[in-house]
């Protein structure tokens, strides 16, 4: 297959890509740049490799079974079972999208701030407006599109073409501009949450698990085995490529210089793009984080809808009726959420960042899910998976829990 047969194939893994790609991973690339400098790269160029891996794993049994996931898990695990990945994977959505809505409601933010920090009077009513218009136009369009996953290409295509061009051209802005003094100390401790949510968002099981559903939209078959691997492995370098530009632009203009603030927030973020954009920064940030957010909306709570309506034999594409109310369902918790945060005195970004550290939990299951799978017997001659794919899913199951414990450890002081 040539590069333009390559390119043109390219289509599950990016909408996948796109996914992941939301503001909460934003977030977190430029948090562990700033607070955790060249270090950083080696552990998202890890979880990257996992992410292929896994995306990979996936598309190849969206092709070699007959049936969906939760159909093969149930005729032999039993319905049980599959309803349990079903949940799994619908609480992670849950939590993605609930990262979304708190985006939505805080991206905004640094257009309105005066000169001493503060927003207008009646600003969270104004927030709380925009998450309910957002997501009734989002769910109106759920019910109204027919052929859902055609659109969503060709979107995620677009929006992962706009958001490469904006970043490389920032970080070489970045690189090639007058570079700030980096005078202060190395912190003495480093804070793991942004760390743990990188790789959260990054090595995706849930949407790793969604790519056998996406091949099979597609209409891939046995033929389609080797574009399934190219899939994966450009979509997926690019989301991580993505991630490290974002990276790599947060350190040159955050790490370790004087005066940066030590937590950085939606406003500090903004002013990433400054060498750029200059002072219209802030405004090119919140347009591209906005249209990050809204990007996924739809699709991320419908990988959660499909597959908790697979999982209860109500329907494997997107735009079966089951998969369209769940996935509603989703969004409107999501919008929940978000209303609650910005409602809250906490702040928000660390709500969005704990909420994406949250789906670490979430990996072991869905990833031991695929790899019984992969395992079965009857997988002989060429449906049959290759060892180094399963290798891969026994690594990120491993440092799925151990990412889950350390969580734990965490939130008691360990």
């Amino acid at each position: 297959m040539n590069i333009r047969e390559t390119l043109k194939s390219v289509g599950p893994a990016i909408i996948v890509a796109a996914v992941v790609l939301g503001p909460g991973s934003i977030l977190a690339s430029s948090k562990v740049g700033a607070e955790w400098g060249w270090l950083g790269l080696p552990v998202l160029a890890f979880a990257v490799v996992l992410m292929i891996g896994m995306v990979a794993l996936s598309s190849r049994l969206g092709v070699v079974y007959k049936g969906s996931l939760c159909d093969e898990l149930a005729s032999r695990l039993g319905r049980g079972t599959a309803v349990a990945v079903g949940v799994v994977l619908f609480g992670i959505v849950a939590l993605y999208q609930s990262s979304n809505n708190l985006a939505l409601g805080v991206g905004l933010e640094p257009l309105f701030l005066d000169d001493t920090g503060g927003l207008p009077e009646g600003w969270a009513t104004t927030q709380i407006v925009i998450l309910i218009l957002a997501n009734g136009a989002v769910i109106a369009s759920l019910y109204l599109m027919r052929s859902l996953y055609s659109a969503v290409e060709k979107a995620m295509k677009i929006l992962v073409l706009f958001m490469v061009i904006a970043f490389v051209l920032n970080l070489l802005t970045a690189m090639f501009g007058e570079a700030p003094e980096r005078n202060a100390p190395a912190p003495e401790q480093r804070n793991l949450i942004p760390l743990i949510a990188l790789v959260g968002t990054t090595f995706s099981v849930g949407g790793a698990f969604f790519q056998a559903y996406l091949v099979r939209e597609k209409g891939w078959g046995m033929r389609d085995l080797r574009k399934g691997t190219a899939d994966s492995v450009v979509g997926i370098t690019v989301l991580g490529l993505v991630s490290a530009v974002i990276m790599v632009t947060s350190l040159l203009v955050f790490h370790r210089v004087s005066g940066a603030p030590e937590n950085i927030h939606m406003g500090a973020i903004a002013g990433q793009l400054e060498p750029l954009f200059g002072s219209g920064a802030k405004y090119v940030f919140c347009a591209g984080f906005l249209a990050g957010a809204l990007s996924s909306f739809m699709v991320n709570a419908a990988i959660g809808g499909t597959v908790l309506s697979d999982s209860l034999g109500k329907g494997a594409k997107m735009e079966d009726p089951w998969a369209r109310h769940f996935t509603a369902l989703a969004l409107v918790f999501g919008m929940a959420v978000g209303v609650l945060g910005i409602l809250s005195k906490e702040n928000r970004d660390s709500l969005m960042l704990v909420a994406q550290a949250l789906t670490v939990f979430g990996i072991p299951a869905l990833g031991l899910a695929m790899l019984y799978l992969a395992m079965r017997p009857e997988l002989k001659g060429e449906r049959r998976v290759p060892p180094v794919l399963k290798a891969i899913a026994w690594v990120g199951i491993a440092l799925a829990i151990v990412l889950a414990i350390r969580k734990v450890l965490l939130w008691f002081g360990g």
